[in-house]
């Protein structure tokens, strides 16, 4: 086996980047977060872990509500800056034109091809972050993100950040359909 270990601290794959949204102290803000994932499709919910220490946390436990705002590659410097910079300091509700959710009336970023509305249904005390999972509630896209009705990632553009470069990433050509490549494997058994 030529495999070596590398360390846990690299997170050496890429990450979907987004814009969560919520309101702190009735203060519209949004935080860069890459650690975020679908958690189910039957039942959509999304989860999204933030250090305890983040300015949004007491304000989706207030509100019972966030949003995950997902950026185009050309958004990726105002997506670092929200990263870079804490609510508590900087306000961030001027970077981007807002819109509310149905919903919750959560906010979210109207520049943003992809929104989600999330209703908070937990969260998870870590040792060192919390978990927030939400219930999809509602998701928003402008018609010109839509191919045949659903919403095409080629139009969205939207980026990963690969931690060991510290480097956001456009995502690449498609390779294959899914439930389909490997249907060949299948025959062959």
């Amino acid at each position: 086996m030529d495999k070596i270990k590398v360390g846990t601290k690299t997170i050496s794959y890429p990450m979907p980047c987004s814009l969560l949204g919520t309101k702190v102290e009735g203060k519209v803000n949004f935080l860069t977060v890459a650690f975020f994932s679908m958690v189910g499709i039957k039942q959509p919910h999304i989860m999204a872990a933030l250090a305890k220490s983040h300015y949004s946390n007491p304000g989706i436990k207030e509100t019972g509500a966030f949003s995950i705002n997902i950026p185009s590659a050309s958004m990726a410097e105002a997506t670092d800056y929200c990263g870079m910079v804490s609510g508590r300091t900087f306000d961030k509700s001027n970077v981007f034109e807002v819109f509310y959710g149905e919903e919750s009336g959560t906010p979210m970023i109207v520049e943003c091809p992809y929104n989600l509305e999330c209703k908070l249904v937990q969260t998870v005390d870590l040792p060192a972050d919390e978990l927030f999972i939400g219930e999809i509630v509602a998701a928003y896209t402008d018609n010109r993100y839509l191919t045949n009705g659903v919403p095409d990632m080629a139009k969205i553009d939207p980026f990963v950040l690969s931690m060991p470069e510290m480097t956001y990433l456009r995502l690449g050509s498609p390779i294959g359909r899914a439930w389909a490549m490997g249907k060949s494997r299948i025959k062959k058994i």
